[in-house]
């Protein structure tokens, strides 16, 4: 939509088109800069209508089609997109606006009212406009805030003098915990005195009744009573029945009001939500988990899911509960398909490697593989990503597949070079933690350390590697006694490890410091009797004061007036070479309950 010229306007026509257009490119997760778009097309020739050029009405689909892949839970603007079309190009256009708004999202009770008003206006067949009101009634009609759905379709019935099709409506109505639920059921015992009984309750129960009826009379010992009295005692149990059911709802809906009540914003806003807003949702979704009706269940999630679709949270947690029932594979992969290609963004990966697990235990591992692909087309320097694909990689293929997958990306120009390290890391990582080859994986950390000594990473799993060598007996110690030459040995090779990063690596001190305290911890633990002697000199080297402390064994290390000797990492890059690269699951912490203000995204 950039060159507006192909849609034939001139430039003073299109400017403020072109004006704001440039804005969204510029910044599109702004629903400003959207919303002036918007009215921007629609304001072209003096406003859409069905005489508008196909020049300015290919303007404003483009708009209106591009806001809402972009966030298609804007009820609002599926209804003026609806509105629009109806008037530029007849219900048939605007129905199919309807429709994708009412799939993109199926649980507004705005949308699904609005869809079925119209449909009441511009459709002559009864069956087609109730078709759609029991479709909608499948969607949103359990939801708490129902009512103006359900009035609409009262309102269709009344309209059609279908008395009995209005009170059908209204029993369905009064079990339903809802906002409204006492005007109903007031509704509904009015609507009852006019029902002859057998439109009352299903013939069992009106034969219940009147047996009861019976039996209470022949008790008393008098005489049976007339049919026109039998009838009201029948009704009177009939309204006793109702009224249970009434108690009933009236119960279920106080249990809910507290969390209905915490709700402030039902709808989907691209601003970020309140913490107390979230636990609620949480708290609320933990009741209704409880009270075990799956369609209650489902419902909620929905709710819950229109308002927070841009919180992984509660995506991850509605697939853990439909993956928790049975049979719901195909509903497990929707939620992960929806969260991953509409709601969140590729900066959080979590959801679509779960998305890729998921797929992988179902046997699909193409698709895993195409997910983590997919990935990797937005997020080059994903290390999780690259190293996820690895592992299923080498569950489904073997090491060597996997390490070919790590080359791949080590070799790649476009990706930078602090993943390049963190990627090596993990490919020599996996190579012993598989294999169990000691001395293939060693290879890979000292042939790439003239590349890679900048990358905290890399330090991290070399450390980490040869502290986890296992302790070879001695065949000449004694039982019990610790194998003292390998123990030597791994000491040593830990030493080198850390001489050789104080040594060749331009990372800040206190990284530095941070990753002699593992070998220090080393010693501490696992050192000989002489252990301490070497961990008072490097204690010396690595903490001491500037008088003693030699950190860095380079030369030029020193400051001068307190400017960075040559060769040493701009800001830019020593935050990269000393960021840390964790698996999605450990940042996802438990919420905190008593959290105030904004809830990040993140």
């Amino acid at each position: 939509m950039g060159d507006f010229a192909l849609y034939g306007g001139s430039d003073e026509e299109y400017a403020a088109v072109r004006k704001y257009n440039a804005e969204v490119e510029a910044d599109p997760d702004s629903f400003e800069n959207w919303d002036n778009l918007i009215n921007a097309v629609t304001a072209v020739e003096g406003g859409l209508n069905r005489n508008s050029s196909p020049q300015a009405l290919a303007t404003f689909r483009d708009a209106y089609d591009r806001l809402l892949a972009k966030f298609p839970l804007f009820f609002g603007y599926w209804k003026k997109y609806a509105d629009a079309e109806f008037n530029i190009a007849g219900p048939e256009s605007a129905e199919m606006v309807y429709e994708r708004g009412v799939a993109a999202i199926l649980s507004s009770v705005d949308l699904w009212t609005d869809y079925c008003s119209f449909k009441m206006e511009t459709t002559h067949d009864p069956q087609l406009v109730r078709e759609l009101f029991e479709r909608g009634a499948a969607c949103v009609g359990l939801d708490f805030l129902a009512h103006p759905f359900w009035d609409k379709y009262i309102e269709y019935e009344e309209r059609q003098e279908a008395r009995d099709r209005v009170f059908a409506l209204h029993a369905r109505i009064i079990a339903i915990p809802m906002h409204q639920y006492a005007r109903y059921y007031e509704r509904f015992r009015g609507l009852s005195h006019q029902q002859p009984l057998t439109s009352l309750a299903a013939p069992e129960t009106l034969a219940r009744f009147r047996s009861e009826c019976e039996a209470e009379v022949a008790a008393l010992g008098g005489p049976p009573k007339p049919e026109l009295e039998l009838e009201r005692d029948i009704r009177t149990k009939i309204d006793s029945m109702y009224y249970d059911t009434f108690t009933k709802t009236q119960s279920e809906v106080s249990k809910r009001w507290t969390f209905e009540s915490g709700i402030k914003r039902p709808y989907f806003h691209v601003t970020e939500l309140e913490h107390p807003a979230l636990q609620t949702w949480r708290d609320y979704l933990d009741f209704e988990e409880a009270e075990g009706d799956a369609t209650r269940i489902v419902c909620l999630y929905e709710r819950c899911l229109t308002t927070c679709a841009l919180y992984d949270e509660f995506w991850f947690r509605y697939a853990r509960w439909m993956h928790a029932q049975k049979g719901k594979t195909e509903e497990v992969r929707h939620i992960y398909m929806r969260a991953s290609t509409l709601f969140v963004p590729i900066s959080r990966p979590g959801i679509r490697l779960m998305w890729a697990y998921f797929e992988e235990s179902c046997g699909r591992v193409d698709v895993a593989k195409d997910i983590h692909a997919a990935i990797l087309e937005g997020l080059p320097d994903a290390v999780e990503v690259v190293k996820s694909w690895a592992n299923l990689l080498r569950r489904q293929e073997g090491l060597e597949a996997a390490v070919q997958l790590f080359k791949y990306h080590i070799n790649t120009p476009t990706v930078d070079m602090y993943t390049k390290a963190a990627l090596v890391a993990e490919w020599a990582w996996m190579v012993w933690q598989t294999s169990r080859r000691a001395d293939a994986a060693r290879d890979i950390f000292t042939e790439n350390v003239q590349w890679y000594a900048d990358s905290r990473m890399f330090w991290e799993r070399w450390f980490q590697f040869e502290r986890e060598q296992p302790r070879r007996p001695d065949a000449s110690s004694q039982a019990g006694q610790k194998p003292r030459q390998e123990q030597v040995g791994r000491l040593q090779r830990m030493r080198h490890v850390l001489d050789e990063m104080r040594n060749r690596s331009r990372l800040s001190a206190a990284v530095k410091m941070q990753l002699a305290q593992v070998y220090l911890d080393y010693l501490v633990q696992c050192g000989g009797a002489p252990a301490m002697k070497e961990f008072l000199a490097l204690d010396q080297e690595m903490f001491g004061p500037a008088s003693v402390a030699n950190i860095t064994k380079r030369s030029g290390d020193l400051k001068t007036n307190g400017a960075p000797p040559p060769g040493e990492l701009d800001a830019a890059s020593r935050a990269r070479a000393e960021a840390r690269h964790f698996n999605f699951f450990e940042l996802h912490t438990l919420p905190d309950p008593e959290a105030q203000g904004p809830a990040d995204f993140n």
